[in-house]
């Protein structure tokens, strides 16, 4: 057991001396963090607004009044006819008009939207905004009630799929490169060779990335609670066992990698490959899987991040218990088991 923590303690001192390794490895969750929650954005807010209105009664007032002390509008623009507001949004001056109908004063019906849809997406957005604040002005009107995130934030959305983004990143790529690296250099036959079994060589190899992994979650629970302002609704004890099952699962897709790479650049390009482009375009992290094409819902059902970011999104913003997440996790345990079986099956293979 010493000569095994003789083995943990110098591949942590490999790691931790390197302090552009320690600054890529911590930095990178700070910086993702703040640019997803403050900068990269899908936050409705000072959309510019065009108001097409044949009358001044006290209704269509009472509207366009709703719309300006809104968060998300800003009425710049006031015509009499709906073709000069399109003439506005050609002209990039607005991003939508509200076109209010000539009988609107007397049946309180007859709205129309007119959105610049050159970004599809925000102009949905940018509607169904609008349509909740002119519906809610109406006498009558439909009370929209937000739950879980009723100051409608992304960074609700963005914070768990970056923590599933980051320790599968982490775990897998650097793992991975730090295995080969001995293969490159010829040192992992002089390890192998030492009283220590080659299986605990690869274990001790693994364990400082263990450790650095609970140090990015840390700091991104930490940095999503006091800077971004997310309360961390659930248990952070299923969060924390969750995370754990998921970064044992990376940690075993990394030495995978590292049985079949022969150089650490064949292991960057198939993390990279294999992991990087799954995550960002089909795990949920930036569009629902529900709107994919069939077949790339079929495709996302392999990709082990899709179930993690689920399994963060119900327990931090909904606050759900373990009982809601079952099933994300037994497909994650299930993933690990096999992933790490596979790994070490490998690598007992390549020794003989």
């Amino acid at each position: 057991m010493n000569k095994f923590n003789s083995f943990v303690i110098k591949e942590s001192r490999h790691i931790f001396r390197d302090r552009r390794l320690m600054l890529i490895l911590f930095g990178m969750p700070v910086v993702m963090m703040l640019l997803f929650g403050f900068a990269i954005t899908t936050d409705v807010k000072n959309v510019r607004v065009a108001v097409v209105t044949a009358s001044s009664d006290h209704l269509t007032g009472r509207m366009v009044e709703r719309l300006a002390v809104s968060e998300y509008f800003n009425i710049v623009a006031t015509v009499p006819t709906p073709g000069e507001a399109e003439q506005l949004i050609c002209d990039q001056q607005v991003d939508m008009a509200v076109v209010f109908g000539p009988d609107f004063a007397s049946n309180g019906s007859g709205i129309q939207l007119i959105v610049d849809a050159s970004d599809p997406n925000m102009a949905q957005q940018w509607s169904n905004y609008a349509t909740n604040v002119l519906m809610g002005a109406q006498q009558g009107g439909v009370s929209v009630k937000m739950l879980y995130n009723p100051q409608m934030k992304s960074a609700y959305n963005f914070v768990p799929a970056i923590m599933g983004m980051l320790l599968m990143l982490i775990c897998a790529m650097m793992t991975s490169i730090s295995i080969v690296k001995e293969k490159e250099k010829g040192t992992m036959e002089v390890l192998l060779v030492s009283p220590v079994k080659p299986i605990m060589i690869i274990v001790a190899k693994v364990v400082p990335y263990l450790m650095v992994a609970f140090g990015i979650l840390a700091v991104i629970l930490l940095m999503s609670r006091f800077v971004l302002g997310i309360p961390i609704q659930g248990g952070l004890t299923w969060i924390i066992l969750i995370s754990v099952i998921y970064i044992l699962l990376a940690l075993s897709l990394g030495m995978l990698i590292s049985n079949v790479a022969k150089t650490q650049f064949v292991a960057l390009i198939m993390s990279v490959m294999m992991l990087l482009m799954p995550i960002v375009m089909l795990s949920g992290m930036l569009f629902p899987v529900e709107s994919m094409p069939l077949p790339l819902q079929w495709i996302s059902a392999v990709v082990p991040t899709r179930y993690y970011i689920d399994a963060m999104r119900k327990l931090m913003i909904m606050g759900v218990g373990i009982g809601e997440v079952m099933r994300e996790t037994a497909i994650l345990s299930g993933m690990t088991l096999l992933l790490l079986l596979l790994s070490l099956t490998k690598f007992k293979n390549r020794l003989e």
